[in-house]
């Protein structure tokens, strides 16, 4: 599954879609009775909620960030929060919020402390993930309702588009089921805390448990927020038989069944990879 490639230095894989998607969330987050505003003393008017906008395809560190902007608190507060705070996560995450972050808009008001609202995050997420199609989905594909939300975070991370997501989702089973690793690199970029489309050979050397290149499987952790369609995506791929996926240019992903079939596609792209900004000749 290697491309021969130019300059031999620098390379770029083509599964990763250039940017994480971040589209707003549409599920308007209320409810939570830690959230709601709260009546002033003396009877005064409730307190008008501020809206907190967590994005699909952030990552924790965004996500605390946020939250500690939102609610005017040091940088680090939130993240600091996390240990000591009951976030209701499954035990395979081992008190790692990552993957259960859900994206939405959500409400704070001065009441609010980093708990209340990750803890929120964190009850959305697993209902979003309880919802009969993504739980009954899951678990005919052999699949926890963690598994499901670290492949959703791939496939927020790698497809372009959202109607890119169910053949996303197809590849990564697709090679799931052959004992091929993912070489994805989307988790490469969250092991190293990044996020480019220009990956070095060198990267997929890096001992990580997030290096898809070097081990089979699903990560260890999600990488991102999945939104609920992503998570959809990952319990009910799109049919098909492709093993490899590339984006030609933007709108124009590429999905192929056989390394020839493939190949041709990453011609195509390093032809106007090139002809664009001249940058670094492409393999996967």
């Amino acid at each position: 599954m290697r491309h021969e490639y130019r300059p031999p230095q620098r390379r770029s894989r083509l599964t990763r879609r250039g940017r994480l998607a971040l589209f707003l969330g549409t599920l308007i987050a209320i409810g939570a009775v830690a959230l709601i505003p709260l009546l002033r003393g003396g009877g005064e008017a409730p307190e008008e909620p501020r809206q907190l906008v967590i994005p699909e395809g952030w990552r924790a560190p965004q996500v605390y960030a946020a939250v500690d902007r939102e609610l005017k608190l040091p940088a680090g507060s939130t993240k600091a929060a996390v240990g000591a705070a009951d976030l209701g996560l499954p035990a395979e995450a081992k008190g790692n919020p990552e993957g259960y972050l859900f994206p939405a808009t959500y409400p704070v008001t001065s009441q609010s402390t980093p708990g209340t609202v990750l803890s929120y995050m964190v009850r959305t997420a697993h209902r979003k993930l309880g919802t009969r199609a993504v739980a009954e989905g899951g678990k005919a594909h052999g699949m926890t309702p963690y598994q499901t939300a670290t492949l959703a975070s791939i496939i927020q991370a790698e497809a372009e588009s959202r109607a890119d997501m169910g053949k996303v989702a197809r590849v990564v089973h697709n090679r799931l089921a052959r004992s091929m690793p993912l070489q994805m690199d989307s988790t490469l970029n969250y092991a190293l805390n990044r996020s480019t489309v220009d990956t070095k050979l060198s990267d997929t050397r890096i001992d990580s448990p997030f290096n898809t290149y070097e081990r089979q499987g699903l990560p260890p952790t999600p990488i991102d927020s999945p939104g609920l369609e992503a998570m959809a995506a990952a319990v009910a791929p799109t049919p098909g038989d492709w093993l490899f996926f590339v984006t030609v240019k933007p709108g124009d992903t590429r999905f192929s069944a056989t390394y020839e079939e493939h190949k041709k596609h990453v011609a195509e792209f390093n032809r106007i990879r090139t002809r664009v900004n001249a940058g670094p000749t492409a393999r996967k």
